[in-house]
């Protein structure tokens, strides 16, 4: 088949794999290849068990994958031949240097870039995918275009904004796309490129346009704006189960005004994913780099109340299992930051177990999707917690289970069973407040929610 655009994605993780594999699908004239470095994780895209866990993505892959979707570790020859090229790779937070704990780690991504320069023989459009600070299109560019073969490299901003669980929807079906560009010539001809991509299946009004500097800064304010919502209602929460209010209805009864709404109202132990608290603190150490230290101490509040949030679970077991959990076998009900997902990356499970063992406790982790992760995620103490697949087997003998994922198989368990096998008095500490603590007190538990007084529960 005759393709009239070669499309490159660098980087094969969550964003980069689901968003080309819904291009290829929605688009049978490009074709569509995935590069990565990892050769496992390529060989896993072309297996049939795919590296990541996302409703719905199998099916997609199977009907495009060796028509016009393609993985490969062969990087050079995918670039030399791109016209297209999304760039998707990693962006951690600096763990050293200047800007530690904050900025934004971009050496991947200037390696890529260099990457790209070295092999490329002609022109080419260079989408930045991954979440990166405000300007950094500017250094790309400077050692993209300081070249001496005589070519040029035009950089646009195309931001995602989707969420784990439902990232095959949100690509079928999104809210908006967003593509930002230099408002010049052969930036809005770029532009235009990636627009008429998306617009095999995204209706035009939702696919916005901006300058570059507001495309990119945009990703890290939505974000920003999210994660705060989260840490708001969670810091009511608190006052709730002080005063005997119920934050599901408190929640419920803000989220009618249509000046707020009701998503992200959800009052829980804590956010985590590979976003939101790394974005926020990018803006943190924005803020204060261009002079805003009032700005920077407001956003960096949210990712505090977030941990404290996360923090006073396990204070609250010790407030309600008689001032001691040591010794204690504490069934953890999810690992995954979020249900439908197998990541674990910044999961309030990993917090929880940690305050768990700083007490002496024993906790046992069980998750359907995600423990190979939460073993490498508590490599360094992993002799000192137990994971089981089975939650009923984590719950046989534990003196307390506290869910810290909202699976929808949890809340389908069968709790007098669970109660029968656990010792006596038998605690439940409902983080994501997805069971019916009034059914569990009938069976005999001490239910403990988020955001509840103990009589409502």
């Amino acid at each position: 088949m005759e393709f009239t655009t070669n499309v490159l994605c660098i980087g094969a993780g969550y964003v980069g794999g689901p968003t080309m594999t819904v291009i290829a699908d929605k688009c049978p004239n490009v074709k569509v290849t995935v590069v990565d470095i990892n050769q496992s994780r390529i060989d896993a895209w072309n297996s049939e068990n795919l590296p990541i866990f996302e409703p719905g993505l199998d099916d997609v892959v199977k009907c495009a994958r060796g028509r016009n979707l393609f993985f490969s570790t062969d990087i050079p020859k995918a670039v030399r031949e791109a016209d297209i090229i999304f760039v998707s790779v990693n962006t951690p937070t600096k763990t050293f240097g200047q800007g530690a704990g904050k900025a934004s780690d971009l050496q991947y991504w200037e390696k890529t870039a260099r990457e790209i320069l070295e092999v490329s023989q002609n022109d080419k459009i260079i989408v930045e995918k991954s979440t990166l600070p405000v300007r950094t299109a500017a250094a790309m560019e400077r050692i993209l275009n300081s070249n001496a073969k005589g070519l040029h490299f035009e950089v646009l901003s195309n931001p995602e904004f989707l969420a784990e669980g439902t990232a095959v929807r949100d690509l079928f079906e999104p809210d908006r796309v967003l593509i930002g560009s230099h408002q010049t010539r052969s930036g809005l001809a770029a532009l235009n490129k990636v627009v008429d991509i998306y617009a095999n299946w995204v209706p035009r009004e939702r696919i916005l346009t901006t300058n570059l500097w507001s495309s990119e800064l945009t990703k890290l304010t939505a974000n920003a704006f999210l994660a705060q919502r989260i840490s708001s209602i969670n810091s009511i929460s608190a006052l709730c189960e002080r005063t005997g209010a119920d934050v599901d209805e408190v929640a419920f009864v803000i989220g009618k005004d249509s000046r707020i709404g009701s998503k992200f109202l959800k009052s829980s132990i804590g956010f985590g994913g590979s976003c939101f608290k790394k974005d926020i603190l990018n803006l943190v150490y924005l803020c204060g780099y261009y002079g805003l230290p009032e700005v920077a101490d407001y956003w960096e509040s949210v990712v505090k109340i977030n941990e404290w949030q996360t923090h006073r679970v396990v204070t609250r077991m010790l407030e309600k299992m008689f001032n001691t959990i040591a010794g204690k076998r504490i069934a953890v009900f999810g690992f995954a930051f979020k249900a439908d997902t197998g990541d674990t990356r910044e999961s309030p499970a990993n917090l929880v177990v940690r305050d768990l063992l700083a007490e002496h406790a024993l906790p046992v982790v069980t998750d359907p999707k995600a423990i190979h992760d939460a073993k490498r995620d508590l490599a360094d103490v992993i002799e000192r917690v137990t994971f089981e697949e089975d939650p009923y087997k984590a719950a046989e003998g534990a003196h307390a289970v506290i869910v810290c994922t909202e699976w929808k198989s949890f809340a389908e368990l069968d709790w007098k069973r669970i109660y029968n096998e656990m010792s006596k008095p038998a605690f439940v500490f409902d983080g994501r407040n997805i069971l019916d603590a009034a059914i569990l007190r009938k069976i005999g538990f001490d239910v403990a929610n988020v955001g509840k007084g103990e009589a409502e529960g």
